[in-house]
């Protein structure tokens, strides 16, 4: 069959494969079934790739009023977790026929510049990180449908929430460290007004607090791993009895902690224990490497963005938090007795 010079079109096609545009049009939507017969619909994809016909995603777009375009909200890439969930949430969009925009905050937290002269307008549906939650206000992102990621089912502005077993991360991580015999804890927590950091707080407290003649202190840290050296330095310097471990928010902030130790001429694990919560590639790359919690970022994405898919298609997102698992490594042993 001849090529035309010029860009085939769905009339092309119908002419080839004598067939109406009606008909193309459903067979390459993948809608022909009950409505053409398998003879028909073959026909058509045979004219289709022998024209090498590829339909126009933007014009057909214009007519449904989409743009099949969603927008991820998160705050940096500088960390290795938001990475992984940008890998995910594209993956599972280009297997639907969906581009993602993705919309960091420069300064990691907080509002960021507006890409986009109308968010409504260029934009079918938000994914979002409650830690980025104050971009949403700037670019009029609430208005769309959205779904929220590490977010507080009971008071989340999205449709659906997605949500990692945070609190069970940090049961299994209380617990190894109960199981070892730390009794005095100091919690590493991140200086970071968002609700999954309330959640490790919360569920560290009330663990603790059911098991007797434990203590729990708390200093707070920017998420650098020099803020968590000053702030773990100050904490292990202050008047009483040393706390045998650390409970990280995240790797970040453990790395902190090791400076610390080391720079008191604290050895882990023998001296003291320390935990972080992510698994990032940091976690291993630390001597000895990290206990920590493993986060899978990319399934998170993944899950977040079949979340959003079902809400445009109208339909439920499939309810549940996604598991954790507690990774144990190097950094924690049984307390130095006294």
């Amino acid at each position: 069959m001849a090529r035309s010079s010029t860009r085939p079109t769905s009339r092309d096609v119908a002419q080839a494969a004598g067939v109406s545009q009606a008909a193309v049009s459903l067979v390459l939507g993948d809608k022909w079934r009950g409505r053409v017969s398998e003879a028909t619909a073959e026909r058509v994809r045979q004219a289709a790739r022998e024209l090498d016909y590829r339909p126009n995603l933007a014009a057909r777009n214009l007519r449904l009023g989409r743009t099949r375009t969603v927008l991820l909200v998160v705050p940096a890439l500088t960390t290795e977790f938001f990475a992984g969930v940008y890998t995910g949430a594209a993956r599972v969009a280009a297997q639907h026929g969906f581009g993602v925009v993705l919309y960091p905050s420069p300064e990691g937290i907080g509002p960021a510049r507006d890409p986009f002269a109308s968010a409504q307008a260029a934009l079918d549906g938000v994914l979002a990180s409650s830690m980025a939650a104050d971009a949403l206000t700037a670019i009029r992102g609430d208005r769309l449908p959205l779904v929220m990621l590490d977010s507080d089912p009971e008071g989340s502005l999205g449709a659906a929430t997605v949500n990692l077993d945070i609190a069970d991360g940090v049961r299994q991580l209380t617990d190894h460290l109960l199981s070892l015999g730390h009794r005095r804890i100091l919690h590493l927590a991140a200086d970071v007004p968002s609700w999954t950091f309330d959640v490790r707080a919360r569920e560290l407290t009330a663990r603790l607090a059911a098991e007797p003649d434990t203590e729990l202190r708390t200093a707070r840290a920017p998420i650098s791993i020099e803020g968590a050296r000053a702030a773990t330095e100050t904490a292990l310097t202050t008047p009483g009895p040393r706390p045998t471990a650390i409970v990280c928010d995240d790797d970040k902030l453990a790395a902190g902690a090791y400076k610390a130790a080391r720079r008191l001429g604290l050895r882990i694990p023998d001296d003291i224990s320390v935990t972080g919560i992510d698994d990032l590639a940091l976690a291993t790359a630390l001597d000895p490497e990290l206990t920590t919690v493993r986060l899978d970022a990319e399934r998170f994405g993944e899950q977040g963005m079949h979340a959003l898919l079902a809400v445009l298609d109208g339909r439920r997102p499939d309810a549940g938090d996604i598991p954790v698992h507690l990774a144990v490594r190097g950094s924690t042993a049984p307390p130095r007795t006294p």
